[in-house]
């Protein structure tokens, strides 16, 4: 699949998607409280996302059984939703979801501190979101895809931080995982040639410890090898020839 430009219609569809996305995740950063479980988060998620007549992105896609990935404190991403995983004071749980609005989609990824958490935990998280926008500087037509990637990956590395290098952002449209993968990190080549109208979802994952992830016997949910904590933040976002328009925020 070659990388798509989008139509001005198709553009508007993605805003639409993108804000009724920005809403769930507004009303699921005030919903999750300690002594809840992952299970809850993600029915409340399911239930926000088809009240705005959507569909939620991630529910069986490629098997997943939820509409939100929910991940505490050393997963990655994809932790799957559970009735026996409670949230306690002092987690970091990183919420990933996504809509489809008339065909076209919008992802992205938040983290929550619950409660009082380290201050290592607030400097990962705000770390994190952080290198989202350093890399979207780079986010506009004559630049190169690898602009992003080096710069998300130098912010990070320069607060001691180490960006997971398994998992990639993607590009997206009518499907959720469209081409290019987007690394969050530096490469040899400088990749794609960024033009107006092309959308990304651009998600820095990001370690306190190592780069190194491993998968649970679940197939889905990964984890930091060394057990450190890992925050995750993402948005879906348009190419323009000004800069970047975050249609998810």
């Amino acid at each position: 699949m070659a990388v798509t430009i989008k139509s001005n219609r198709e553009i508007e569809l993605m805003r639409e998607a993108g804000k009724i996305l920005a809403k769930v995740h507004e009303e699921l950063a005030k919903f999750v409280k300690p002594g809840m479980t992952t299970l809850e988060i993600d029915k409340k998620g399911e239930e926000l996302i088809r009240g705005f007549k959507c569909i939620p992105s991630f529910l069986n896609y490629n098997g997943y059984p939820g509409s939100v990935c929910v991940s505490v404190n050393d997963e990655v991403v994809h932790g799957i939703p559970s009735k026996d995983r409670m949230i306690r004071e002092g987690d970091i749980v990183s919420l990933d979801t996504g809509v489809i609005y008339m065909g076209y989609q919008s992802d992205a990824a938040r983290t929550l501190a619950i409660g009082e958490v380290s201050n290592e935990a607030k400097r990962l998280i705000k770390i994190t979101e952080e290198s989202f926008f350093a890399g979207i500087k780079f986010a506009k037509e004559g630049y190169h895809l690898n602009d992003i990637s080096t710069a998300i990956q130098e912010y990070v590395e320069a607060a001691g931080f180490s960006v997971v290098r398994d998992l990639v952002g993607h590009g997206i449209g009518t499907h959720l995982h469209e081409e290019p993968e987007i690394p969050n990190f530096r490469q040899k080549r400088r990749g794609l040639k960024l033009q107006a109208g092309m959308t990304f979802a651009i998600e820095p994952m990001v370690n306190a410890g190592r780069y190194d992830v491993e998968w649970l016997d679940d197939d889905w949910t990964v984890v930091t090898e060394d057990g450190s904590l890992s925050a995750h933040y993402e948005n879906t976002i348009l190419i323009t020839k000004d800069g970047p328009e975050i249609l998810s925020l």
